[in-house]
């Protein structure tokens, strides 16, 4: 069971998910982030209260995240075989991942900002910073340390949500455990690739709250 073939397919399944996990977080992130502002700066006690806008928006997210990860695999794949070409294999699972995963994260930033103590907003908007300064002077720099737990929380969601790809054939770790475990019931395959989902969550995590203490000034 254990020849060179099966080593190399783990091996792959390994860099496949891994490179899953971290573009979809990269893209998600680049729409998430945003959001999460908007989300926080739009609110009725926000620094630009835009209360149908934000209703809006909030409604939007809402939405997309109440629907399962397998649900809207299978629901997007016109629009993931419109923009990939394809339905199946690692790539194709990014589309997907994104957008499940750019309304959590928004979520998530949207309660890093709203941690942020008001009495220091107030003080910036005593001195005549505008919405810009305060977003990217003091909310941002202020929730540093709660975004980057939260993003060590979002990539291990991500990457969950990578493995259930593995029923539709999206590559991984967690279509290797689908293949061999469930279909073909090779058990130690299966319980090697989760022990490796395991070990990369763990990883990820250790690495976030390294990270988190060294932006901590409460820490330092």
């Amino acid at each position: 069971m254990w020849n060179e073939t099966v080593i190399k397919m783990i091996g792959i399944g390994i860099l496949e998910t891994l490179y899953m996990t971290f573009l979809s977080s990269f893209i998600a992130y680049l729409i998430g982030l945003p959001l999460g502002v908007l989300l926080v700066t739009t609110d009725q006690d926000g620094i630009a209260p835009r209360p149908l806008l934000n209703k809006v928006v909030g409604v939007i997210v809402n939405l997309i995240r109440s629907v399962p990860f397998i649900i809207l695999l299978i629901t997007v794949m016109p629009i993931t075989r419109f923009i990939v070409g394809t339905t199946i294999g690692s790539n194709a699972v990014v589309v997907p991942l994104i957008l499940a995963s750019a309304p959590y994260i928004a979520r998530l930033v949207e309660s890093s900002l709203k941690e942020v103590d008001q009495g220091v907003i107030e003080a910036a908007q005593s001195m005549g910073a505008n919405t810009k300064q305060i977003i990217f002077k003091v909310l941002l720099p202020e929730a540093k340390p709660s975004l980057v737990i939260g993003s060590a929380i979002a990539i291990t969601t991500i990457l969950g949500y990578s493995a259930m790809s593995g029923f539709v054939g999206g590559g991984g770790l967690g279509d290797i455990a689908i293949r061999y475990g469930y279909y073909r019931g090779e058990t130690q395959i299966a319980l090697v690739t989760v022990i490796l989902m395991v070990l990369i969550v763990q990883a990820i995590q250790e690495l976030g709250d390294r990270w988190m203490r060294r932006t901590d000034k409460r820490l330092n």
